[in-house]
């Protein structure tokens, strides 16, 4: 069997090696990097920056833990950058190295579907390469949306691509979206000496998670004195040589630098010849559509990631990539969506998980609640990290149908959560489990009996 996979993304990549291990012939087709958006434009970066970010602030709160420094503490932004940029570069040999080692035979190139099992590489140069499969895998991802109104350029009003290569931080910024890209890229250049200011049209950041999630952040943000404006949407955008002047829909004028625009990512399909092959697409969005089992409309496509009506998260794909090869070798596997774990990396860090309060209002779904306050914790206060909560939300029957956590290790603490909201699980089971002390993961144990108003440590 031969599988030919068009996008070296984490969907992607993961997929060629899993089908390779299971005995397949596999052709990965890439035209930039492997690893994607989110290894070299995306998840890693940013997480390697705003590692910089923390260290900084470690340094700067020391003196509370009994450590005194002396001398000036600055920030040297082209060594942040470069140390990014090795950490990508080792991460994108290592792919390689992996694929190699699995058989994955990798393409340079850009990858179009000519037909149901025709796929053409243009390598440049006028050289193009047809590759004969039995299956093909479209895992081409996202690309940052830019409407005409922001009069994107590249320079002056530029996305999250633009903003991660930058030698030096920007003096000044609006920065346009208070959602995940926004915000982690905001705090980190705040702490870099950016004069930023955040606008977001919706009431809150983070709009699509829990309110409470929204407030704690932006509790947090006016400690950093990160400038935010919410509730404003934009009117105009117009870059000139030097600056940037950004009119909100209230009126307001802003001046900067930079405009960044961070409002969202639409699928990765221009050139990519599905139109042509007359693949069936979802009547929004520029998305391809599947059946549950990730078929297209022509059996011996799959697509998966960004391309499809799934949540743009780097896990789902990897996640389809898999499930899209076990269905290829006869599988009957399906996705399961209501289960999806989001992570943001700001400082509180946030995940989440399943429903939110919001959600289940919405829908007029009878919910219980249970919440605790790192700040309730031992470890907590030893590490100095008390500010944040688990929130764990519950139907009727006490089964786990939602939670959000904000603090110190939230992503690496959902897990439990995820779990047991994929699973089922009830509440009680769940807190029947033995919890380590001190641990900042007791705050979930606590959270879950406080739906019975029997937390031990809640005030």
């Amino acid at each position: 069997m031969k599988i030919t996979i068009i996008g070296a993304g984490p969907g992607g990549y993961e997929a060629a090696i899993y089908a390779a291990k299971k005995g397949a012939e596999v052709v990965l087709v890439e035209k930039g990097e492997v690893g994607g958006t989110c290894l070299n434009r995306g998840c890693i970066p940013t997480k390697a920056m705003l590692a910089s970010y923390e260290a900084l602030e470690a340094v700067e709160e020391a003196s509370s833990f009994g450590i005194e420094l002396s001398g000036e503490i600055s920030v040297n932004y082209e060594k942040i950058i470069a140390r990014k940029d090795k950490i990508v570069a080792g991460l994108v040999k290592g792919i390689g190295m992996l694929c190699d080692k699995a058989g994955v035979k990798i393409i340079k190139g850009f990858g179009k579907v000519a037909s149901a099992n025709t796929v053409e590489v243009d390598k440049g140069n006028g050289d193009i390469e047809s590759i004969e499969s039995d299956y093909i895998i479209l895992a081409m991802g996202s690309v940052p949306i830019t409407p005409g109104m922001f009069k994107y350029d590249g320079i002056r009003v530029i996305t999250s691509d633009e903003v991660l290569e930058m030698k030096e931080a920007p003096k000044s910024m609006v920065l346009v979206g208070g959602g995940v890209i926004g915000t982690e890229i905001g705090q980190f250049l705040s702490k870099m000496g950016t004069d930023l200011t955040i606008v977001e049209m919706m009431p809150q950041l983070l709009p699509t998670m829990d309110e409470d999630v929204g407030k704690q952040l932006a509790r947090q943000f006016k400690k950093e004195k990160i400038n935010t404006i919410v509730g404003d949407g934009i009117a105009e955008v117009n870059p000139a040589e030097d600056s940037v002047s950004v009119t909100l829909q209230s009126g307001k004028e802003l001046t900067a630098d930079y405009c960044l625009v961070a409002i969202g990512r639409m699928p990765f399909t221009a050139g990519s010849g599905i139109d042509e092959i007359g693949l069936e697409m979802e009547e929004r969005g520029g998305k391809i559509k599947v059946d549950e089992y990730l078929r297209t409309s022509i059996p011996s496509i799959y697509a998966i990631g960004d391309l499809i009506d799934s949540p743009f998260l780097a896990h789902v794909a990897s996640k389809e990539g898999l499930i899209a090869v076990d269905n290829i070798f006869g599988a009957q596997k399906k996705a399961v969506y209501h289960a999806v774990p989001a992570a943001v990396y700001t400082n509180p860090e946030i995940a989440t998980v399943g429903y939110s309060e919001a959600d289940l209002i919405k829908a007029e779904k009878p919910y219980k609640k249970g919440t605790f306050e790192f700040r309730g914790l031992g470890k907590a206060q030893t590490s100095g990290q008390i500010q944040g909560f688990v929130k764990v939300l519950t139907d009727e029957e006490g089964t786990l149908i939602g939670a959000a956590i904000v603090g110190a290790h939230a992503s690496d603490m959902l897990q439990v959560l995820t779990t047991a909201v994929q699973l089922g699980l009830k509440a009680d089971d769940v807190a029947d489990s033995i919890f380590p002390h001190p641990s900042m993961s007791e705050a979930i144990l606590e959270a879950l009996h406080d739906l019975h108003g029997l937390s031990i440590n809640k005030l």
